[in-house]
């Protein structure tokens, strides 16, 4: 990362904040940290900084659902509706010979479709809506019912209702909220002291957590936009925890996992999924065999940042900026991070 200065990227790109950090050899080999938390302020960007992940939320969904898997409450292959008890998928002639299953809701291909502007963050004046209501279509993100457009495994279709069908699958399995089955399985048994999937900013954590930043620089309305859907974007937490959720995946696959997943099962997320080469189970791909990459991108209102790495060559990349610049990640200055990562290691 040294070919590169990221002082003055950031002024170009008028991002506000800017943690990075990157692992080599299995391990945390360098993190930097730059520019403030919020407009205006001198409260700097420090390793404690928390950001909004926006959809590297999903990763960590996939990382609990591995783990469920493994522990007999889930199986990836089983029609969702056999276990959900709170809502069912709709039948369907798309249904008849397909189901919806944790496997084809993981990799995009379940054949539920996004209608436009559909999941913004929650609005100060709104109430925080139960998942079920939102998979009825009784709330103001998502004003139509969860349904099957296209028959499951038929095409891919990024969705983040799927992602609310997987996280109700978990609470009605489990008969307990997605945030306390996630701090239980996932943040305290791998000591994630800076991840929080709460609806909620108290005074105490706005000195550590960064404000969003509209691409004028401007703050984003409510300072810290939050997502009432957890599984699929609801996360807030530091790229020190990132590294943590991805280091315990590499070792995953080495079959030293600390929270007891399996090397084949881990190793199963990682492969291409319905025919699609670049899509695995909450995870995108790149490559093959043992140079395979994955990555998760995160990009909501006032955030932008990204996973990257190596599992078999054990390094790895994270960067999380508090700024929304209006281009994708790789045409930004997370490109230009991501890039000399790419030819410094």
């Amino acid at each position: 990362m040294t070919n590169i200065n990221i002082e003055e990227r950031m002024k170009h790109y008028r991002v506000q904040g800017l943690s990075l950090l990157v692992i080599e050899n299995g391990q945390i080999s360098k993190m930097e940290h730059h520019g403030t938390l919020e407009v205006g302020t001198h409260h700097q960007v420090n390793e404690r900084s928390v950001f909004n992940a926006c959809s590297i939320s999903k990763f960590f969904t996939s990382m609990l659902v591995m783990k469920l898997v493994e522990q007999g409450y889930l199986n990836l292959d089983e029609g969702v509706n056999e276990k959900l008890i709170s809502w069912k998928v709709p039948e369907s002639p798309f249904t008849k010979h397909k189901k919806v299953t944790l496997r084809n809701l993981l990799c995009h291909q379940s054949g539920i479709i996004d209608p436009a502007d559909s999941f913004p963050p929650l609005h100060a004046l709104q109430a925080k809506p139960s998942i079920v209501d939102l998979l009825n279509g009784k709330t103001l993100y998502y004003q139509s019912r969860i349904e099957v457009s296209k028959e499951p495994w038929h095409e891919f279709h990024y969705s983040d209702a799927g992602f609310c069908i997987i996280q109700q699958l978990i609470e009605d399995v489990m008969k307990q909220s997605f945030d306390a089955i996630m701090d239980e399985f996932i943040f305290k048994s791998l000591n994630m002291e800076n991840s929080t999937f709460s609806t909620s900013i108290t005074k105490s954590q706005e000195k550590t957590f960064a404000c969003g930043h509209y691409q004028n620089g401007e703050l984003v309305a409510g300072n810290y936009p939050i997502y009432p859907y957890p599984a699929a974007c609801g996360l807030w937490t530091s790229p020190t925890d990132l590294a943590k959720l991805l280091l315990e995946f590499m070792n995953a696959i080495k079959g030293s996992s600390k929270i007891g997943i399996s090397a084949k099962l881990a190793k199963e997320f990682i492969q291409p999924q319905g025919g699609k080469a670049w899509t695995g189970l909450g995870l995108f791909l790149d490559g093959s065999e043992h140079e395979v990459e994955i990555s998760s991108l995160g990009w909501g209102v006032g955030f932008q940042c990204m996973l990257v790495a190596y599992p078999f060559l054990e390094k790895g990349f994270i960067v999380m900026t508090n700024t929304d610049i209006g281009v994708h990640q790789m045409k930004g200055i997370i490109g230009e991070l991501y890039q000399s990562f790419m030819t410094s290691t």
